[in-house]
């Protein structure tokens, strides 16, 4: 079966999900990512006019200050014009379909399109529909995705650990809710890490989740045992239906990440955060503001990741 992000010459097309994506192009836009990004300095990102005279289009129907403001960082180093969409204010919200929205905007000439939605599949569809020239980059939809995001988080792990063939990686949090969960599961077991581990009570664990190749553990000490990289993932409140959770304070007691807990992890151990965080329900200050988190260079490095992603689309053959 054709796969829908790449096109007939093997070349990233769309990026809208970790999942199905080749180790090579995976490890293909790591490499891009690492071109753009100045080491020696600090984690300076370089500019590249690569995007000079294309038009990128942020379609934001859910909020998102951090990741939009990356994409647009990302795409005005690489040269090109943004256009960020206030979608609270537009048409959709006088009933206008999603689609009928794209096509205005593909009547303004967009050569990219970069979408976050609250409803899973929002951006393949778009991708489906729009000619072969423009470009779809999943920004977040629903439950289902978060590519770059996933992509940021293997650059990261890259560059502390160097390579992944001998990791043992934990997730830990609101697994159920999280897609960027699932792609950071797909992104690092295609790239060959040979243990995956989710930590998470059992009412935050989708069904059936060893199906994705990952270990399961309810106890945080357990789970974070000799560990080289500890992901956590922000609680997903407003996704939640009914109470999966006591309380706060009683998640922040069993799975919130404290340095008594994370001294079981390998002493070199990284931590990372996908951001927002919740200070004292998912992680200590003590541990964020540490000498294991490198959860600010996951920020810089997302800038890189991102441009690496939208250069790779512009130079694909329509």
């Amino acid at each position: 079966m054709n796969n829908p992000q790449l096109n007939k010459n093997g070349e990233l097309q769309h990026l809208l999900s970790t999942e199905g994506l080749p180790a090579d192009i995976l490890r293909a836009i790591l490499d891009k990512a690492t071109t753009f990004v100045d080491f020696s300095d600090g984690f300076e990102i370089r500019n590249a006019p690569l995007l000079k005279g294309k038009s990128v289009f942020n379609v934001f129907f859910e909020n998102s200050t951090r990741t939009r403001t990356t994409f647009e960082i990302a795409a005005k180093r690489l040269s090109a014009d943004v256009v960020n969409l206030n979608i609270g204010s537009s048409s959709t919200s006088k009933g206008e379909t999603l689609l009928d929205t794209v096509d205005n905007l593909c009547a303004m000439h967009a050569d990219m399109f970069v979408v976050r939605h609250s409803q899973s599949g929002a951006a393949h569809i778009i991708a489906r529909h729009v000619a072969p020239e423009i470009h779809v980059i999943n920004a977040g939809d629903g439950r289902h995705a978060h590519p770059t995001q996933a992509l940021l988080d293997m650059f990261t792990v890259r560059h502390y650990k160097k390579e992944f063939h001998n990791l043992r990686v934990a997730i830990v949090g609101d697994v159920l809710h999280s897609r960027v969960a699932r792609s950071q599961i797909h992104a690092l077991t295609t790239l060959g890490v040979p243990e995956v581990r989710v930590i998470a009570p059992k009412t935050l664990l989708p069904t059936m989740v060893e199906n994705l190749g990952v270990r399961v553990f309810h106890d945080m000490n357990e789970g974070l045992k000799d560990v080289d990289v500890v992901m956590m993932l922000r609680l997903q409140n407003e996704r939640m239906q009914g109470a999966a959770l006591p309380s706060a304070q009683e998640y922040f007691k069993y799975y919130g990440l404290t340095e008594e807990k994370l001294a079981h992890a390998r002493p070199d151990a990284i931590v990372m955060h996908p951001g927002p965080m919740n200070r004292g329900i998912e992680i200590d200050s003590s541990v964020a503001d540490g000498k294991h988190s490198v959860i600010l260079p996951q920020v810089t490095f997302g800038i890189a990741v991102r441009m690496a992603v939208m250069s790779m689309l512009a130079g694909a053959k329509a």
